[in-house]
């Protein structure tokens, strides 16, 4: 079965290289105004279902949360609505924040 997860240190790389993924944020709004990685896209966890048709089948999505459970639960949902390359945030922004860039708030 193909790794539906990626570590942080993997996504700041994919990233420095200007890869083209689409970093999905399915966290509430209150959270996404505290802390985000530049360019991603909020659809909170209960919406996702409903507004699938704004996310792209033809990139690889990367999904985040606080801590990595509500991304895993997303990442299930896309790959059963057809979305092929998906995989979740190991840590969540929380692991992100503290690892990676410290620009980020903590909460």
């Amino acid at each position: 079965m193909e790794e539906l997860i990626i570590l942080p240190k993997e996504l700041k790389k994919k990233l420095d290289l200007n890869e083209d993924l689409f970093l999905l944020d399915v966290r509430n709004p209150n959270e996404y105004e505290i802390a985000k990685i530049q360019n991603s896209k909020l659809i909170p966890l209960p919406q996702l279902e409903s507004r699938l048709h704004e996310l792209p089948k033809d990139k690889e999505i990367i999904v985040y949360c606080h801590h990595g459970k509500r991304s895993i639960e997303a990442t299930k949902i896309l790959k059963e609505n057809g979305f092929p390359k998906v995989k979740s945030l190991v840590g969540g922004i929380d692991v992100w924040s503290r690892f990676i860039d410290g620009s980020i708030a903590q909460y």
